[in-house]
């Protein structure tokens, strides 16, 4: 079936005219694997496969790279809308394949510019973005039907997502048509990050409506890029991050079911955001795991029947927790070998760090460098000729078969949690709408759980460093020098003061009485079972803020402390 398969992308134009030799002149074969006899004995074949064959451990797509080259998607963001439109302008001129927004915290937590908890923090982990006006001159002269977008915030994404809908339609683009990621993964939050707005049930009744929304009207959108990323960075384990993440996915998988979504048309609208961290092989085989893994339950748990349903697609960043102040310099080659990683496991899209970003935003110089690293491995490497070059070594399928069992461990954990948290009525019937896994998770959070044994992992890793057992060049061992400090980013204070003057300006110029109507409207719909989003885009029209839209929704629904856990 692969050869046939790979004959018809062929024949279809869909594999890339290239040179797929090695750097001596051998050409090499689209992928390897054993004997047509050897297959047909060996009982670990149904569970490795081939490229683009169920349970696409080897990869979703039988051409792998040769039919498309991973994305390069840089991460960017500073200041003001303006400076990172520069930036953008740059990582596209030269030849980033995609743009991923990072904004600044007070964006991150739902706040605008001028409230006093924002004040000192404007613009200063990335883009300042307080309502649609801001969204319209981050992608200025940036058609957004022609580029994928990817979003990283979730406390507030949905109306962010709203404003880029808006800043789409000032541009004359139809939304239908607009192709990109949203991460939205609030389960994550709670786990992980601690950037939530309200308690979990409202969100995940955004969630919910966003997913309903997307599906309906804008289809090629992924409306949730479920993040293990924050998860290993916050200090879990490779199983941790790869077994959480799935959960995580799995529950949103419950809640597009629950509202009655077909999973066969919202499921190919997930997509997932892991981390690449140092310990080369085992990251290979975290991403095979995780693709069959996800075919596997979409298959046999939740009925999907579509092979696109069953793919896990993934974008992956090279790990910002791997990354020393000491010797800097040092990281190049960390998120080499981490991007390495990520493509022999068969990322879609890849993010590479910079070298100074354990000191400040990256600088256009180290961005450059971050951007070139992939390049080069795409370019000169000769890892992109074959799919899954590492597939059937004994070593990575070993490591493959064991996160994927201790994947399989954790998630019983999480699914028993959610049995405990079901209560029955009077009559001892057990009601709920949610589904297993996502019980568990909530039961989780509300427990202090994923807190809890994410704590405990990051507490071995720092006593296996202060024992010497785990070494880190330049900060445990081999920390003599040359190097000399680097000329680091640095963001203005006169980009918080210019956004807070302009912000005001666009109070002043909007009609108010149209914006609290429009905030009012919004509210009311809360109050409902009413998809919310219609009602947020026309408060983003009229040009209502974002702090103005989440405040009004926290006044609504709550706020939310996680418990203390010791």
């Amino acid at each position: 079936m692969w050869q046939r398969r790979y004959e018809q992308a062929l024949a279809q134009g869909r594999v890339r005219d290239a040179d797929f030799s090695t750097l001596s002149g051998t050409e090499v074969d689209p992928v390897y694997g054993p004997s047509p006899e050897v297959e047909a004995v060996d009982d670990r074949m149904p569970r490795i496969g081939w490229p683009g064959q169920y349970p696409f451990t080897r990869g979703l797509y039988s051409t792998g790279y040769r039919g498309r080259a991973w994305t390069i998607r840089q991460f960017a963001g500073f200041g003001n809308a303006r400076q990172t439109n520069e930036r953008y302008q740059m990582i596209l001129a030269r030849g980033g394949g995609g743009l991923s927004v990072a904004f600044d915290m007070p964006t991150l937590m739902g706040r605008d510019s001028d409230e006093p908890e924002s004040l000192g923090e404007v613009g200063h982990c990335g883009v300042a973005v307080d309502s649609a006006a801001d969204m319209e001159l981050l992608f200025h002269d940036i058609p957004l039907g022609d580029v994928t977008t990817s979003m990283t915030i979730s406390g507030p994404a949905v109306p962010v997502f709203c404003m880029y809908l808006v800043a789409a339609e000032r541009q004359g683009v139809d939304p239908t048509s607009l192709n990109g990621t949203l991460q939205t993964d609030i389960f994550k939050e709670y786990i992980a990050q601690k950037e939530w707005l309200f308690p979990p049930e409202p969100h995940l009744r955004l969630i919910g409506d966003l997913m309903e929304y997307t599906s309906s009207t804008i289809p090629d959108y992924k409306p949730l890029s479920v993040s293990g990323y924050h998860i290993r960075e916050a200090g879990s384990t490779a199983a941790q991050e790869l077994a959480f993440t799935l959960a995580d996915g799995f529950g949103y998988v419950e809640l597009g079911l629950s509202r009655g979504l077909d999973v066969n048309r919202f499921a190919p609208g997930l997509s997932f955001f892991f981390d690449s961290h140092l310990d080369f092989f085992e990251e290979i085989a975290k991403f095979r795991a995780a693709r069959r893994i996800w075919a596997r339950w979409m298959r046999d748990v939740y009925g999907a029947t579509d092979e696109r349903a069953m793919w896990l697609r993934f974008h992956t960043q090279t790990a910002g927790v791997s990354l020393t102040a000491q010797q800097p310099l040092n990281n190049v080659v960390r998120t080499a070998v981490e991007a390495l990683a990520a493509v022999l496991g068969g990322t879609n899209s890849l993010h590479t760090n910079a070298l100074d970003e354990t000191l400040a935003l990256p600088s256009e110089q180290s961005a450059e460098v971050a951007l070139r690293t992939q390049q080069v491995l795409r370019e000169e490497t000769g890892v992109a000729n074959v799919a899954d070059p590492l597939g059937g070594s004994w070593y990575v399928e070993a490591l493959t078969d064991r996160l994927e069992e201790e994947a399989e461990r954790i998630f019983d954990t999480i699914r028993a949690m959610g049995e405990r948290g079901r209560t029955p009525d009077a009559a001892g019937e057990v009601h709920h709408e949610i589904g297993p896994m996502t019980s568990g998770i909530l039961r989780g959070i509300e427990d202090g759980w994923f807190q809890g044994e994410i704590a405990e992992a990051a507490f071995q890793y720092q006593t296996a460093l202060e024992k010497g057992e785990k070494k880190i060049v330049g900060v445990n061992c081999h920390t003599e020098s040359v190097s000399h400090e680097l000329e680091i980013l640095r963001v203005s204070h006169e980009v918080e003061r210019d956004q807070v003057r302009e912000l005001g300006q666009r109070r002043q110029q909007r009609d108010a009485e149209a914006a609290q109507r429009a905030l009012a409207r919004m509210v009311e719909v809360a109050r409902t079972e009413e998809n919310l989003i219609p009602a947020m885009l026309d408060a983003v029209r009229a040009e209502a803020t974002l702090g103005e839209i989440c405040g009004a929704l926290k006044a609504e629904w709550g706020d939310y402390k996680e418990p203390a856990r010791f």
